[in-house]
């Protein structure tokens, strides 16, 4: 059982060095590691082992972060950890479109990391025992069936619909709240645990990600209305199971 009740983390940076301290943190903390240099190499990994989460350098040789994050949202929801440079808030935003749950900017302290881990894996479900009585519960909404135990969001016609860990908190948060204007300070309380700051920005990508998914016209969205210089709101009608 000590295989699969220890999460799999999947490092995937091409500075050795770094590669090599990060593991050793990591396994020192009760977290099975793999190393991959570069996409390739991930790939065969991927294709061989079950993975947990993966943490992304998005500077790597061949084919970079984005690119492979955009290739992994479009046939997996593994939880995905960018590591970026602090210069790179661009790439940090399109990273968060593409599908990473969250991010962090080199150099890093590896407890920073651990943390970060810990929390996406949480939120994700993996190795975190059974979950709360009161948090599984079913909750609908035109059409829609969010399960809370399942952390999973089925469509009107019952087709499961991709969410990554982030986006399936950020729409349970709002509909445990419908009708109410959540700000972006209290929605990043409510999902990361956060102070504000640079992530509420991931807080308005996370949302158009979500619309994407669930309204009609994400262009002009009912459901999650966006209110001026106060934040989100839920409109639809929430039918808690």
């Amino acid at each position: 059982m000590g295989v699969t009740s220890t999460p799999h983390i999947l490092l995937v940076e091409d500075d050795r060095e770094i590669s090599q301290l990060v593991a050793r943190y990591l396994r020192g903390n009760d977290l099975r590691v793999s190393l991959a240099g570069d996409a390739r190499e991930m790939d065969r990994l991927l294709a061989d082992s079950r993975v947990d989460l993966i943490v992304l350098d998005l500077m790597l040789p061949g084919e970079d972060g984005l690119s492979v994050c955009r290739r992994l949202r479009a046939h997996s929801s593994v939880p995905i950890l960018m590591l970026t440079a602090k210069s790179e808030e661009i790439d940090r935003i399109v990273g968060l479109e593409l599908g990473a749950d969250d991010y962090l900017a080199k150099p890093f302290n590896p407890r920073e990391l651990l943390a970060r881990i810990r929390a996406v894996l949480r939120r994700g479900g993996a190795n975190g025992g059974a979950a709360r009585d009161e948090e599984v519960r079913r909750l609908s909404f035109a059409g829609f069936v969010l399960d809370a135990g399942l952390r999973q969001l089925l469509n009107p016609d019952g087709a499961q619909v991709a969410l990554t860990a982030a986006e399936f908190d950020l729409l349970h948060a709002m509909c445990l709240r419908p009708g109410r204007v959540l700000s972006r300070d209290q929605l990043l309380d409510l999902t990361q645990g956060r102070a504000p700051g640079p992530f509420e920005r991931s807080i308005d990508v996370l949302v158009s990600r979500i619309r994407q998914k669930i309204e009609r016209d994400p262009r002009n969205p009912e459901m999650i209305k966006t209110i001026r210089s106060g934040g989100y709101v839920f409109t639809p009608d929430v039918v808690r199971a």
